[in-house]
């Protein structure tokens, strides 16, 4: 055998014995007689030692360099006192090595793998077989497997089967670019990646499984950033004879179990979590997902200055639309330079501006201030309950610019002004989306979250006059600013399904071309349901407190969705393409 313990076994309680170890060599040291190596495996780390009077081994030892696979013989001895290693599990002791052998050799890596400084993206892709030996990384993707085993357990105690789903399926466009497949047996026919699971696990409510889960695999060919990848991982759960609260209340017992378990230092901020209509969140903190770890919440001031000599918010109040005040309490001291960088921050997110006024000592600053009559000022004062020293920022425009582009200078202003407690996890619900949002590229409405999603019952009544007031039974759960995850229940009728479909600008034939199936089972009894799915990629980034998702995922496409290690996508050979009746077109210069 290789090895009779890994290397973050042995205590001070084998002292004596005679043991194998074999692994990577992460450290070396040579002090000058004795050579100490930090012998690694994927289990943690154990101290060898390499005495000049055993010649053999330590001409071994003497050869080995950083990476070197070997495998030893050797005696378990305690340190010498204080000469232990807090760092690592096995800090008591180490290994005299008796017999060495070097099992593969390796190149100079283009990294320091034995240290987590920070290292150039695209050469950790590249190599990163060399990437995930790091302790960070080695960390990350073992937790990533604890989070899904705990999700999969508590998931089976509430009874739920896991079913996996096809992952070549037709293509039934939901709103995502998706991958094609061509087929070899059926020319010029094609199978898609599927975006989600979502129509497969509504069609296995309708086969009688009361309650499904799934980890599943998800593809969508669209612009990556930071949390997104072409190719993702679900947490997919669907449920018969549901209503919203159902959904909700499993998806809290779930979150708050997996929290105390793996963020036992973290504290939930309340629990229940919150709950928010979307407009109260868009109205309240400018996002839709909001982050409540710190209170600062906008106002509408439409009514305050509706009169004013300012033509800016007069105009906008004009044409329906609205006016934002945002209290930052302390923010008199913010620099011009400060100020400017919030405006661009506003300006990102479609703002045409971001006016302002002070509260100093000196009176009320600002370059607005001298378009508004002391009474205008004293009412938007006391609405926002300013103070001397505070400074209020203001957004006009129609409702969704004017609230998230000042719901980002709050974000903004929460981090500058350190109010954001990272010790706290702020769960909230975000209910009640609208169904369907007008596209300005396409000149027509579409669905919010995809055209399964139910309509609020009051509110189906509007479809065919004011389909844009129509709200939704979808929820959000939000955790410190992100969206975790996103649910709905669904529509199970084929007369409601069908209206949808007719308020999406879907013909008769087109909806049965695309999703005749799942048409034609809700003619055969399916029952009421919903479900959520959560972006596993994107909770595990959270809970590992990592920059973006390709940190927890073992091997990622980069920001341009390229393989950088498998050099993928790559060309194929002619003959391969010609078999499944593919032509390659040249773009033109």
């Amino acid at each position: 055998m290789y090895r009779t313990h890994t290397c973050s076994e042995l205590r001070a309680s084998d002292e004596g014995k005679e043991v194998k170890l074999a692994g990577w060599i992460h450290r070396r040291r040579d002090h000058g007689g004795l050579i100490f190596v930090d012998l690694r495996d994927g289990y943690g780390y154990t101290q060898i030692v390499f005495d000049p009077s055993n010649k053999d081994a330590y001409d071994i030892g003497n050869e080995c360099r950083s990476e070197f696979v070997i495998e030893i013989e050797g005696v378990v001895r305690k340190r010498p006192e204080g000469q232990t290693n807090k760092d690592i599990e096995t800090r008591e002791i180490e290994v005299l090595v008796t017999k060495a052998l070097i099992l593969n050799k390796s190149l100079t890596p283009p990294f320091e793998v034995d240290q987590n400084k920070e290292v150039g993206e695209d050469i950790r892709l590249k190599y990163r077989y060399l990437d995930l030996r790091r302790s960070r990384m080695h960390n990350n993707i073992e937790r990533r497997y604890k989070m899904i085993k705990f999700i999969r357990d508590f998931m089976d105690k509430e009874n739920f089967l896991e079913i996996e789903t096809p992952i070549m399926i037709k293509g039934t466009p939901e709103g995502s670019r998706e991958y094609i497949v061509p087929s070899r047996l059926y020319p010029e026919h094609f199978y898609v990646l599927p975006q989600s699971p979502q129509q497969l696990k509504q069609l296995l409510m309708a086969s009688s499984f009361d309650k499904y889960f799934q980890v599943a695999r998800c593809f969508r060919d669209e612009d990556q950033r930071g949390d997104r990848q072409p190719e993702f991982t679900q947490l997919d759960i669907e449920m018969s004879f549901v209503h919203e609260k159902d959904v909700m209340d499993l998806t809290e017992k779930l979150v708050m179990a997996l929290s105390k378990k793996m963020l036992p230092e973290k504290k939930i901020q309340s629990t229940p979590f919150r709950r928010l209509t979307w407009h109260e969140a868009m109205n309240d903190y400018g996002s839709d997902k909001p982050d409540l770890r710190f209170e600062m919440k906008l106002e509408t001031i439409s009514e305050e200055v509706e009169m004013c000599e300012f033509k800016v918010f007069t105009s906008v109040l004009q044409n329906g639309g609205t006016v934002k005040a945002l209290k930052v309490q302390g923010g008199a001291s913010f620099t011009r330079k400060e100020i400017d960088e919030l405006e661009e921050i506003a300006k990102i997110y479609k703002a045409k501006g971001l006016a302002y006024i002070k509260f100093t000592e000196e009176g009320i600053q600002g370059s607005i201030a001298k378009f508004f009559k002391e009474e205008e000022l004293n009412k938007i004062k006391e609405k926002v309950e300013a103070s001397q020293g505070d400074i209020v920022f203001f957004t006009a425009d129609k409702f969704e610019t004017a609230c998230e582009s000042l719901g980002q200078v709050r974000l903004a202003c929460g981090k500058k002004l350190n109010l954001i407690d990272e010790n706290v996890l702020s769960y909230v619900w975000v209910t009640h989306f609208p169904l369907f949002e007008w596209n300005e590229e396409e000149q027509h409405i579409t669905a919010v979250h995809h055209p399964f999603t139910r309509p609020l019952a009051e509110d189906i009544e509007l479809l065919k006059e004011n389909p844009e007031k129509v709200r939704s039974e979808a929820y959000d759960l939000v955790l410190n600013g992100s969206e975790i995850a996103g649910g709905s229940i669904r529509i199970h009728e084929k007369k409601l399904q069908s209206a949808i479909f007719d308020t999406l600008g879907i013909s008769k034939e087109n909806a049965e071309l695309r999703f005749g199936h799942l048409l034609h089972a809700f003619e055969f009894g399916a029952p009421p349901h919903g479900g959520i799915a959560f972006g596993l990629d994107r909770l595990i980034m959270i809970f590992q407190n990592e920059p973006n998702i390709r940190e927890v995922i073992a091997f990622p496409k980069d920001q341009k969705a390229r393989d950088l290690m498998l050099e993928a996508p790559s060309t194929l050979p002619e003959d391969q393409i010609a078999e499944m009746h593919i032509a390659i077109r040249k773009p033109n210069n």
